[in-house]
């Protein structure tokens, strides 16, 4: 049975797809017969022919994948795109290496562990790039035995 030209009436009439419409298996010889827009509306109204409700798109994967991307998840080699210096700026990378660099070299001559002028010459090395991380900057220290042992003293003590 060829209900074809029904499938595309009843689609326009209903405003919808021809996949969204639904023929009542019961009444489909009453279908075959109805050949107007005014005999499809008809069985509209009486429920013979009927608009499926539309389908949503599924985000459970996708809400998934978010969570494991915010662990940390799915970041390796195979799902990158972009050099490195694309996805963390050099300039940022330099910003974040220069201000731990400067922070350690304070916490140091704040505590008197180096001198002040010590301090002026590693303050001028880490500005040009000479120390690539803050471990080498600390093994530079040691190598040169520029860290001075201070005294502290304990809450017992005094």
């Amino acid at each position: 049975m060829n209900l074809k030209t029904q499938m595309r009436i009843a689609g326009e009439v209903l405003k919808c797809s021809e996949s969204r419409v639904f023929f009542s298996p019961d009444h489909l010889e009453e279908i075959k017969e109805s050949i107007t827009k005014q005999d499809i509306r008809e069985l509209v109204n009486a429920n013979i022919i009927q608009k499926k409700p539309a389908k949503g798109v599924c985000r459970f994967n996708a809400r998934k994948i978010i969570v494991q991307k915010r662990k940390g998840r799915r970041s390796g080699q195979g799902s990158r795109k972009g050099k490195a210096t694309a996805r963390l700026p050099k300039k940022v990378a330099w910003m974040a290496r220069i201000r731990a660099q400067r922070k350690l070299l304070k916490k140091l001559r704040e505590r008197g562990r180096i001198k002040k002028s010590d301090y002026g010459d590693l303050y001028s090395k880490a500005k040009g790039g000479f120390f690539r991380n803050l471990n080498h900057l600390k093994y530079y220290l040691k190598e040169r035995g520029l860290i001075q042992d201070v005294k502290t003293t304990t809450k017992k003590e005094a």
